[in-house]
This record gives C-alpha cells, sequence and structure tokens, in this order.
C-alpha cells in the first residue's frame, strides 16, 4: 500500500514538473479552446453545487466573469469551460499538474502555500469563527474544552484549532468532516458540538439547513484570512491576465454587485440569504488590489 502510494505521488510529481516547466495556460487555452475551472460543492456562498453538473456563487461568478474577458482577449469565438469539483485536500496538486486551469472555491493564500500555486488578487478577506446549535450556551472557544469540534480535512482551520488549544490549554477532540458539508452535517447530528471553519461557510451551510434558526456563529475571531483564486506558479502572462480582469471588476463596481447578489440576496436552490454584509478588510482589499498571504495580514493585528 505504501508503495503504491509513493509510486503515485511521484507520478503526480513529475507531472507537475512537466507541466510547471512550460506552464502558459493562455496558449494551452487558445490551442485548445478549452479551459478546466476547479469548483467546489459546498463552499458557503462562494462556490457550490447545484446539482446536474451546475456550480453557482461568487467566486464561480468572478471566475466566469475572468474566462469570458480572456476569451475575448484571445479572439477565440468560443470557449468550453470544463468544471472540476475539488476539495480542501486536493486542490493544490490538480492545480500543480495540469488538470485545473483556475480553482475558483475558497482557498485562503498564504505563505506555504504560495511555494506551489499563485494566487489571484483578493478578492475576499474572510474571519474565521464557531458554529454551535442555538440551545447549546456555547459561546467562546474556551467552553470547548471535553467536547467534539469538527472542522474540514485540508483547510488552515485546522492549524488555527491546535495553535489556539496549546495557547489556552482547551482540551477538545478534532472530528473532520471530507467537506465543508459533511463537516456541517457533523454539527447538525450532534457528533460534534462545534464546527469551525471560514465565516461566510459556516453562514452559508446554515442558511442552507433544515432549520437555520438552530444554529448560530459565536465566539472570537480566530484569523483573518485573504481568500483568493488559484492559479499556477511560474505562469505571469496568465496570472496578469487573471488579475487584470478582477482589478477592472473592482474599479467598475462589479465586483461589488456580485458581493451583494451572494450574500445580501436570496440565492439558489432554497432562495435563502447568507445575510453577511461586505467587511472593512475585504473593502480595503479591493480598494488596494494585491495578492498579500495571510502572514502579512497577521502581521498587522
Amino acid at each position: 500500500m505504501k508503495k503504491t502510494m509513493l509510486v503515485q505521488a511521484l507520478v503526480l510529481a513529475a507531472a507537475s514538473l512537466a507541466f510547471g516547466a512550460h506552464a502558459d495556460t493562455l496558449k494551452k487555452i487558445k490551442d485548445s479552446g478549452s479551459v478546466t475551472m476547479g469548483v467546489r460543492e459546498s463552499s458557503g456562498a462562494m462556490s457550490y453545487t447545484l446539482g446536474d453538473g451546475k456550480y453557482a456563487g461568487f467566486h464561480f461568478d468572478v471566475c466566469s466573469r475572468v474566462l469570458g474577458d480572456i476569451q475575448k482577449s484571445l479572439g477565440l469565438a468560443k470557449l468550453d469551460i470544463k468544471y472540476q469539483p475539488v476539495t480542501s485536500q486536493n486542490r493544490i496538486p490538480l492545480v500543480q499538474n495540469g488538470t485545473v486551469d483556475i480553482e475558483c472555491g475558497s482557498t485562503t493564500n498564504n505563505a506555504t502555500r504560495q511555494k506551489d500555486v499563485a494566487f489571484a488578487v483578493t478578492t475576499y478577506v474572510e474571519e474565521v469563527r464557531i458554529a454551535v446549535k442555538a440551545n447549546s450556551g456555547i459561546t467562546s472557544i474556551a467552553q470547548l474544552n471535553g467536547r467534539n469540534v469538527a472542522t474540514t480535512t485540508g483547510t488552515t482551520s485546522v492549524q488555527l484549532l491546535r495553535k489556539h488549544e496549546k495557547a489556552t490549554g482547551v482540551d477538545f477532540k478534532e472530528v473532520f468532516g471530507k467537506d465543508h458539508a459533511d463537516s456541517f452535517l457533523l454539527l447538525e447530528s450532534g457528533r460534534a458540538d462545534a464546527f469551525v471553519m471560514d465565516g461566510q461557510i459556516l453562514a452559508g451551510n446554515i442558511a442552507k439547513a433544515k432549520n437555520p434558526a438552530d444554529f448560530k456563529i459565536v465566539g472570537e475571531v480566530l484569523s483573518v484570512e485573504p481568500i483568493a483564486i488559484m492559479i499556477r506558479k511560474d505562469d505571469p502572462a496568465f496570472k496578469k491576465a487573471v488579475d487584470g480582469s478582477i482589478t477592472a471588476m473592482m474599479k467598475s463596481g462589479d465586483i461589488a454587485k456580485l458581493y451583494d447578489k451572494w450574500f445580501m440576496q436570496p440565492i439558489p436552490p432554497a432562495n435563502t440569504k447568507v445575510g453577511l454584509a461586505l467587511s472593512d478588510a475585504t473593502k480595503a482589499a479591493w480598494a488596494n488590489p494585491n495578492d498579500k498571504p495571510l502572514e502579512e495580514y497577521a502581521a498587522k493585528k
């Protein structure tokens, strides 16, 4: 088993190196007339599935606009957009090896990930929070001692939980969902007492729950994180095209309209409202477009 996993890892690494050495995504798109967008199935209002191979969300719309601009710039009469569902665990390898050209989920831009991939300018600044059942009596992370806490495998929230546990002496058991919907189900079913994740993902899953009033977001902000669209490293032409399109949306006010559409208005499939007002941190990121990692945000706190 270990030998098989090692072989698979070596094959993936070789494919990544082979593609990375000649990364020219614009040429790949122009030559093939197609592009592959990485999408999430339950990343709150950022990116989620509607079923039957259809996807929606704030980042999904932003990426669709970006690809429309790239199609025009390349002079393509038609662009075939393929959708590849990704998870927190496989999203980076799939971008590295060329399977996914542009990942439009809810990925935190941090220094460690920047060693493997590149990020477009920040489109959303996230606050990591705690969701609990409304009748639980839990109001802060200090009250999680001896409890089961859910988070999603492969996310930065796992690291935050461990750091916070070490710092405060709170002893809790981590339970992992394979994706955000799975993690929320752990909370909903009572197998977890809390779910720690990006605030908009928590709010989005609560909005889609059978009884949204049964849940609430509580406690201190555990981290402030820049969320951005992810692309391959060492492909400056593609990054310039993606950044240019997003920056134009920021200047025109179109990105603010998309934010309002996905976070302040009723959204499909249940026509529920996430209800997360635009934060000052996100406004600042739009006013001064940048691809600074999480660590630079943390240093300013």
